[in-house]
């Protein structure tokens, strides 16, 4: 049977959604966070076991992965390595866009500094 969440229904947060295949799609092997944040918005440092893959659908992001500081307006994919500290951040006037893409069944996740 094909199954159908409302991201409403799937929001965590003011700015996330997190789909993981585990709970929400018969144990499939991936889980995503569809985000929105504001100007300035965006996690803290943190770190996965598997790689994470970004598609930047609006606004423009400032990343840290690893040494790495990059700039990514929307239309880009960015593909952090597994176990690579990184970070995002809305650099843009508007609404940052994302969706965050996790090759697990439920989100693996270190934080290693803490939000504001």
């Amino acid at each position: 049977m094909t199954v159908v969440h409302p991201i409403e229904e799937l929001r965590v947060s003011p700015t996330a959604a997190l789909f993981e295949g585990a709970r929400h799609g018969d144990d499939v092997a991936v889980s995503c966070f569809v985000t929105d944040h504001p100007p300035g918005g965006g996690p803290p440092l943190h770190v996965h076991p598997y790689a994470e893959v970004f598609v930047v659908l609006e606004g423009r992001a400032g990343f840290t992965a690893g040494d790495e500081e990059l700039e990514v307006p929307a239309g880009h994919v960015v593909v952090v390595p597994p176990e690579t500290a990184h970070r995002f951040e809305n650099h843009g006037d508007g609404p940052l866009r994302q969706v965050s893409i996790h090759p697990s069944r439920a989100v693996e996740q270190t934080w290693l500094e803490s939000g504001d």
